[in-house]
């Protein structure tokens, strides 16, 4: 029997924040009886090799589900390929005032504005010392939300010296909606100094700890095809390892008129699927297969 259609309706009779934190713990103490491992679905495709990783299967969880890594243990068990936490900042920060997501069930769709919501890095950084997942690990980083933009790479260097030894990857996140002025990282002008700093401490770190920690960037669906361009190049130039596309849209244009379409954050799910494929199929054309590109956005 499939639990979700019975159990969907109880859950959106809660406010979508509440039912999002009840249910991760009640998948948590599932799994502690185990009852989630027997019950899981197959993603129907084999292992992916990628960044010089052996990916189980192709389906992952993108990070903004777990972001201070108190659930991996418990997602593991439901057979994702791999795992991103985060997005994490250097201190702890409260997030935007609630309310703050927001369902479009007729659009199969949800609007969030949480801003970075987390408990800081050191707590994660302790979450990850307990957990007993040996999978692929992406730890997504970001900026606080008073740090100024100017001195945005002092959060990311910050974020990916404490993180670099218990990652697989990490997703430097410079597209989130929530945050302001971040997206304006994404600039040529802000991102080429942001990259070559990260890919020095990179070096530094990979001769401190002994392993190659590929570093990836994490985009917006709402990057015009010249903006994609300028992006793709800076990618390039400073040999990153992987994209990801893509974050959440500001975009409305498949929502208009649905209840909550107006409200400010971004969207996620299945209206954000035909651009975040049309911004994999850019940059595609434009890598050539000399960077990955992993999909994010729209999976149901």
């Amino acid at each position: 029997m499939k639990l979700y259609p019975l159990i969907r309706p109880c859950l959106f009779q809660l406010d979508p924040e509440f039912a999002h934190d009840l249910s991760l713990k009640s998948l948590a103490i599932a799994t502690r009886l185990g009852f989630v491992g027997r019950a899981r679905p197959s993603p129907g495709r084999g292992p992916a090799q990628i960044l010089d990783l052996e990916f189980p299967n192709p389906v992952g969880l993108a990070a903004g589900l777990d972001k201070n890594g108190e659930y991996i243990d418990a997602l593991a068990a439901l057979g994702f390929g791999f795992i991103e936490v985060g997005t994490v900042t250097p201190r702890p920060q409260p997030g935007n005032q609630k309310p703050r997501m927001f369902r479009i069930p007729e659009a199969e769709a949800i609007i969030n504005r949480m801003g970075f919501n987390n408990r800081g890095v050191d707590y994660l950084i302790e979450n990850l010392k307990k957990c007993r997942y040996r999978g692929i690990l992406g730890i997504n980083i970001g900026k606080n939300f008073d740090t100024p933009i100017e001195h945005a790479a002092l959060d990311y260097l910050a974020c990916m010296r404490k993180v670099y030894p218990y990652a697989s990857y990490i997703t430097v996140n410079v597209s989130s909606p929530n945050t302001t002025k971040l997206r304006d990282l994404q600039q040529p002008e802000a991102l080429g100094p942001l990259l070559q700093a990260l890919k020095g401490e990179q070096a530094v770190l990979r001769g401190r700890y002994g392993k190659y920690v590929p570093l990836a960037v994490k985009i917006a669906p709402d990057l015009n095809e010249e903006q994609i361009r300028d992006l793709a190049l800076s990618l390039l130039d400073n040999q990153i390892d992987a994209v990801i596309a893509t974050n959440t849209t500001v975009a409305r244009d498949r929502i208009k008129g649905f209840r909550n379409w107006h409200e400010s954050g971004g969207l996620s799910g299945k209206p954000l699927f035909d651009r975040s494929t049309e911004v994999v199929a850019s940059l595609a054309s434009l890598l050539k297969t000399k960077i990955p590109i992993i999909a994010s956005g729209g999976i149901l």
